[in-house]
């Protein structure tokens, strides 16, 4: 698993971009938007799910650290626009915070 971990960093990174909130709201809509730490590697995160890694996915699940992105966290980024980080693992969307 290793090298596949690694093979899919690699071409997750690539599909990895900063966006803003207006063009994932109709992906929170559908129930698809996947709010990762800021304490994580986004990148490592997608390439985790996409591979099936159900044991780390469980482990940061559980932690609190990956989850569904919950209305109180939409509606404050509604408001302030922070800088987002966004990577699709269909049929997921997964999101970083990123400070500045």
């Amino acid at each position: 698993m290793p090298h596949q971990l690694e093979q899919m960093r690699t071409q997750l990174n690539a599909e990895t971009a900063q966006t803003e909130w207006t063009e994932l709201q109709r992906f929170f809509a559908k129930g698809a938007l996947v709010q990762v730490s800021s304490h994580l590697d986004l990148v490592d995160v997608a390439a985790r799910i996409a591979c099936d890694d159900t044991d780390a996915v469980q482990e940061w699940m559980a932690a609190g650290k990956i989850a569904k992105l919950d209305d109180r966290t939409a509606a404050d980024w509604q408001q302030r626009n922070p800088v987002l980080w966004a990577v699709v693992v269909a049929p997921w969307v997964l999101v970083q915070e990123r400070a500045h």
